[in-house]
């Protein structure tokens, strides 16, 4: 089972001006102003089994980088295996090609978020770790350096991955959820 997704629109930055460092008494600075460099895409498969990552970069995020990132993922897993995705509503996920390349791979088995639910695909979280972990305060001089990082840092996650594991309880949620469809439904 992987929960698959992508991040877009993830900016390389660089700073106009260095920051100052740390000292006793004042904390990092940063300037707010910056240069972009340029943007990319991340796709991104987790397992909920182990929290290994495939991934891929790219620099659009159509259905044919979609369709190029299930490729990968079929040629990355065994091939014995059933491929369960969970990935949210987004029209390329859906898209008709997409559809048709994956009725000729019975072995993948798409599942899909309810709109707004994007908390409960695990690849979110990932994502969120990823932004705090290594891409907020990067300094990125090009489209090519923000993608080594990304890489490094998936490297580095997959050495000693760990699954993502739900501490909510059930209960908790699902009352959320029936207060969130009571306040749709009283629109």
């Amino acid at each position: 089972m992987l929960c698959a997704d992508e991040k877009s629109q993830i900016q390389a930055l660089d700073r106009t001006q260095p920051g100052l460092p740390l000292k006793k008494g004042r904390c990092g600075t940063m300037t707010h102003d910056y240069k972009r460099n340029g943007t990319a895409t991340l796709f991104a498969a987790m397992s909920t089994l182990d929290g290994t990552v495939i991934s891929m970069c790219d620099d659009r995020h159509r259905h044919q980088e979609w369709l190029k990132f299930l490729r990968a993922i079929d040629d990355l897993t065994p091939p014995d295996k059933e491929l369960h995705l969970i990935a949210d509503n987004y029209a390329t996920h859906k898209h008709p090609q997409v559809r048709k390349w994956l009725g000729r791979r019975p072995r993948f088995h798409m599942y899909f978020t309810p709109t707004r639910s994007s908390w409960l695909n695990m690849v979110e979280r990932f994502f969120r770790d990823l932004t705090e972990q290594r891409l907020r305060r990067g300094i990125f001089r090009d489209v090519e350096e923000l993608i080594m990082a990304i890489g490094d840092y998936i490297d580095k996650h997959n050495e000693s991955p760990k699954p993502f594991v739900w501490t909510a309880k059930a209960s908790d949620i699902l009352e959320k959820v029936r207060r969130a469809r009571a306040a749709l439904d009283n629109r």
